[in-house]
């Protein structure tokens, strides 16, 4: 779910970095009253994700638009279907548009993207994940729409998780005294992960109690020794390099988690559009 204060906050700063001092083309050519009809289209196969954030961007404009939904959420749409007809102000609807496709074609994107990846490991008990790697001030929508796709979310941000990563590992000296410091600071709730990169430092992590390692741009065969090596003692995140040609072969190993920066990293927004009705 989208909190909707945060989203409010966002489509608000959104708005304003588009129309600013005003829409100059609209205002000067459409009346403050004129009222026209539009609809949006998909213009390819995809997921559809971001219609509420889209319906907001609207309102947020003028309350009395109306913006009907044929397709909602996680509905799979193709070319040409209509997914959303809107009536009102033609001034709010043109000043709109941008940022509402902006965000809906982003969102889509990264819902298709993140279905297609979980689709190829369907037959397979591991659960496709998230990271931080968000478009600045995305994150909270970006990481939605990966769970519309049928993902599930990594840590959402920094105070989530103790995640000690290879740099944390160098500046505090070893993998035993990062878990232990961490155990020993951390808030009591917050789990304990350790990105390692060889089966040496997986066995540091298991001895040292972490609750999730991370086997960071292994390859699938060091996997498997490391899914055999764990046994079951820890969670196994398998990360780095991970595409739709080799996500397969990673769930094969049988590791538990497999997370993708990728999901929203370098997404391509799916293709969306919206036509006017033309005036009689």
């Amino acid at each position: 779910m989208i909190n909707e204060l945060v989203l409010d906050d966002f489509l608000r700063s959104a708005l304003r970095e588009d129309i600013d001092c005003g829409d100059v083309t609209t205002d000067s050519l459409i009346s403050a009253s004129q009222q026209s009809q539009c609809a949006l289209y998909a213009k390819e196969e995809g997921v559809l994700a971001g219609m509420d954030a889209a319906d907001r961007v609207f309102h947020l404009l003028d309350a009395g638009i109306i913006f009907q939904m044929k397709k909602t959420d996680g509905c799979t749409v193709l070319p040409g279907e209509k997914i959303a007809e809107i009536k009102g102000n033609t001034r709010a609807i043109l000043s709109g548009e941008r940022v509402a496709l902006n965000i809906l074609q982003r969102m889509s994107g990264i819902a298709t993207k993140t279905h297609r990846m979980c689709e190829l490991v369907r037959d397979y008990p591991v659960r496709i994940t998230d990271t931080r790697k968000t478009l600045p001030g995305f994150r909270m929508l970006d990481k939605y729409s990966v769970t519309v796709g049928g993902g599930v979310n990594h840590r959402m941000n920094l105070s989530d998780l103790v995640m000690i990563k290879d740099n944390h590992i160098a500046a505090v000296g070893s993998i035993a005294r990062a878990v232990s410091l961490a155990k020993d600071k951390a808030p009591f709730p917050v789990k304990i992960e350790v990105e390692v990169e060889n089966l040496c430092q997986l066995e540091e992590a298991i001895q040292a109690e972490a609750d999730i390692v991370m086997l960071d741009n292994m390859d699938t065969g060091e996997m498997k020794k490391a899914v055999a090596f764990a046994d079951h003692r820890v969670l196994l995140e398998a990360s780095g390099n991970v595409d739709e040609d080799r996500i397969a072969a990673i769930a094969q190993t049988g590791v538990d988690i497999i997370s993708c920066g990728a999901l929203t990293h370098s997404v391509r927004a799916l293709d969306i559009s919206l036509k006017f009705n033309r005036e009689k």
